[in-house]
């Protein structure tokens, strides 16, 4: 199913306002299609689809003055054909799913420049078109090129600003995620006025996209509640990555991004996925705690709880070579804290410690690397053993 078929990709001539009258009929064949989405295969025509809409937009921007507003509607209409034949669910609540389009192997980040052109070039009212153009750049998964930077980043605030509903903040920061490693590298970005722009106005706009009403009391179905699973997982992901520069530590305490993190763990939402990226987001900050006092309100529960958790879900992410990296700083993080463990709490260390070690041995064979971390873990879980030998004797019971 492509646009290109019918008009074979020339819109230039034409003049009788049929292209118009047949793309408002897009319209209803989109909602045919998404109700119909699982009775069909995703169209391998995208790219097709998408250089139409490509075309459209250019006789937008042909206009010297405001285009006829038909047009403005055949070009948003063309894009929601383009996601729904690709099978690009347009539902918010799958915004945190990974979804494809194919893109092929024949494209650089210039062959998408336009859309970030298109979303200035947006009325901010229009919600859905913006949405669309941000989904689709989510999809697409192309970093956008170097002369577009600063455009991306200053389209990406204005989306996040706390008057934005809640699906365009989330598409947002889903989008930021998919840029974050653009933003890991930030003392090697050339341009100064995009590097103060990012550090300056786009990481304290982060939280606002996350979470726009602090201390408000909202319902567990509110989008914009406290912690929502998926939201946060994201969130918390696009940190990570940002920690792992330390010259991103003083942005993210001074826009309290830590002091979400440590909500997070005091609330207990660190019993899952989320406790590794907190681990790896606080232990990172955790040696400048001297000039960071917001760390020192993290009980020593607190610590361990997080820590603890990350090692039951490090054997399920340590494909992930920045995850694998952190597993060194994971192992000094839980020698500080092993002290306030309880019997039970080793023996479960203990447990995850060997499920991790197993998934070390798998990706050491597979990749042969990493026998330095293996070491680490290898004598984390000695010390844990011992730990656990001297508590079981302390308290004058025999060791099974």
């Amino acid at each position: 199913m492509t646009l290109w078929t019918r008009y074979g990709g020339d819109l230039s001539d034409d003049n009788t306002g049929t292209t118009y009258r047949e793309f408002n009929l897009i319209k209803a064949v989109c909602l045919v299609l998404e109700s119909a989405k699982h009775y069909y295969n995703p169209s391998f025509l995208a790219m097709r689809n998408l250089d139409v809409c490509r075309k459209i937009y250019s006789r937008v921007r042909s206009f010297e003055k405001n285009p006829p507003w038909e047009l403005l509607g055949v070009m948003q209409n063309a894009l929601r054909f383009t996601l729904t034949t690709a099978r690009v669910s347009r539902d918010p609540a799958n915004l945190w799913n990974n979804q494809y389009f194919w893109t092929g192997d024949s494209h650089s980040p210039e062959d998408f420049d336009w859309l970030v052109d298109y979303l200035e070039y947006l009325d901010p009212d229009n919600q859905e078109a913006v949405f669309d153009i941000l989904l689709l750049l989510v999809v697409i998964k192309v970093r956008c090129s170097p002369a577009k930077r600063y455009q991306f980043f200053k389209s990406l605030i204005a989306c996040m600003g706390s008057h934005m509903p809640a699906h365009l903040r989330h598409a947002a920061l889903r989008l930021a995620h998919r840029a974050r490693e653009e933003m890991v590298s930030i003392d090697v970005i050339d341009n100064a006025e995009l590097r103060d722009m990012i550090l300056t106005e786009f990481s304290p706009a982060i939280p606002t996209a996350v979470c726009p009403q602090t201390g408000v009391t909202l319902s567990d179905y509110d989008p914009d509640r406290f912690f929502h699973d998926d939201r946060d997982l994201c969130y918390l992901k696009l940190l990570f990555a940002l920690a792992r520069n330390s010259n991103w530590h003083p942005h993210l305490v001074e826009d309290h991004h830590i002091d979400r993190c440590i909500s997070i763990a005091a609330q207990r939402y660190s019993l899952s996925l989320h406790a590794f990226y907190l681990a790896g987001i606080l232990l990172r900050i955790a040696p400048e705690q001297s000039s960071v006092a917001i760390l020192n309100s993290i009980t020593g529960q607190q610590w361990w709880d997080t820590i603890s958790n990350a090692w039951f879900y490090a054997p399920h992410i340590v494909d992930d070579i920045h995850c694998f990296e952190f597993l060194p700083d994971l192992v000094e993080g839980t020698k500080r804290y092993m002290h306030t463990a309880k019997e039970f709490n080793l023996k479960i260390l203990i447990v995850h410690l060997d499920h991790v070690l197993n998934a070390l041995e798998m990706r050491d064979s597979q990749q042969g690397e990493g026998e330095s971390v293996t070491v680490a873990v290898k004598e984390l879980r000695t010390a844990a053993s011992d730990m656990l030998e001297k508590l079981v004797s302390s308290q004058g019971v025999v060791s099974p």
